[in-house]
């Protein structure tokens, strides 16, 4: 018999060289909805974009990657 298992999906934040784990609030959101809610605690994801996601560790891994550049 098979069985199939939802994974669980995380989120990393770059921010200050660090990473940072954010967890899911709602499995039903998509990935731009959960960037949405946590845009007020993290300013800079409004300006970020969402990885493709990798299975890592029994869960699903998506990576919050700021999409401003440096000037000069």
């Amino acid at each position: 018999m098979l069985l199939a298992t939802q994974l669980e999906r995380v989120f990393i934040l770059k921010d200050k060289g660090q990473d940072i784990r954010l967890t899911d609030p709602e499995p039903r959101w998509s990935v731009e909805a959960v960037m949405n809610f946590y845009a007020n605690m993290y300013p800079i994801l409004t300006t970020a974009k969402a990885s493709a996601p990798q299975i890592k560790d029994d869960t699903v891994e998506y990576k919050f990657e700021s999409v401003m550049g440096t000037k000069g």
